[in-house]
Parts: C-alpha cells; structure tokens; sequence
C-alpha cells in the first residue's frame, strides 16, 4: 500500500496539523487540504509543487517564520518544539560547528534578518555549518527581490523534503 493512502482516513485538523510542520503558510496549507485526497506520494508532491506555484510574498514570509534561526538551538526547542526533531536532523550540520563558526552564523542572521526583515532560510539537509554560513555570506549582497525569491525556492524544497519524511514515518 502506497504511504499516502494510510493518511486517507486522518482528519481534517490532523492533516492540517501535519501540512502546517511542513510548510506554515497557511494559503498553501488550505490550498493542499482542499486537493485531498491524493491516491499517491506522487500526486502528494505534485499538489505540493502546483499550490505552492500560486502563492506570493506574503505567503513565504509567512512560512518563514515556522522556522528556527540556522544554528539557534535555544529557539528550536522552545518555539519550534513541534518541528525540532525534523529542524535538528535538517541542521544537523550546525550541531557540530565549532563556536566561532557559530557565532559567525549567529551575527550572519542579524545581518541577514536586519537587511531582507526575515530570516535566513536556505535548505540545511546535507549542509555543513561552513557551507550555510558560505551560502548566508553570499546572499547577504542580494538585492531583496532577488533574496526573496532564493529564500522561497530554499523553503519549497524544505516542505518537499518534510512530506516525504511525513510520507516514510
């Protein structure tokens, strides 16, 4: 039986509780529950793909914000409690920074959040703390159009790879 067909028989809240872990805006999580049900992982991720094409701005800004800071462990636990365990495996990176390059993060994110006004999101899966503070310093000279794009292509790949965590668990 295909994993997707186990999730037919949630509910309604259940399935928007699970959307919002991977994805917090809310347009894009109504946008998917009014698409249910899907008869397969594929047509999941596609739905995934299709809605997520119709939103903007607003939208991005405010999945953005379902997301701890890179390297901040404090709010991770503490705000992000319902997505730690996925956020901690995606930055796992991170966890074994040493601490100036975790400082170097850690002022990287003020700059970044200072300039753009959201943080920075880039998809950590497979990244090393070096490489997303490589990434955060070269962003930070973008123009915030051009961020704001980068950073909702790095969030849709984020919500693409928790459906298929969610699709395996």
């Amino acid at each position: 039986m295909p994993p997707v067909e186990a999730l037919t028989g949630l509910t309604e809240p259940a399935w928007r509780e699970m959307l919002t872990r991977c994805c917090g805006a809310s347009h894009w999580v109504d946008g998917m529950l009014v698409l249910r049900p899907f008869s397969t992982d594929t047509a999941l991720m596609k739905a995934a793909d299709q809605v997520w094409a119709g939103t903007g701005e607003s939208d991005w800004l405010e999945a953005f914000t379902h997301y701890p800071k890179i390297g901040d462990r404090d709010s991770r636990r503490q705000k992000f409690a319902s997505t730690a365990e996925w956020a901690s495996h995606e930055q796992s990176g991170a966890s074994a920074a040493n601490e100036a390059v975790l400082t170097a993060l850690s002022d990287g994110n003020l700059n970044y959040e200072a300039k753009f006004g959201f943080i920075f999101i880039v998809c950590a899966t497979g990244k090393s703390a070096d490489e997303m503070l490589a990434l955060l310093q070269a962003r930070l000279p973008n123009d915030r159009a051009t961020e704001l794009q980068i950073a909702a292509g790095e969030q849709h790949k984020i919500t693409l790879l928790r459906l298929e965590k969610w699709l395996q668990s």
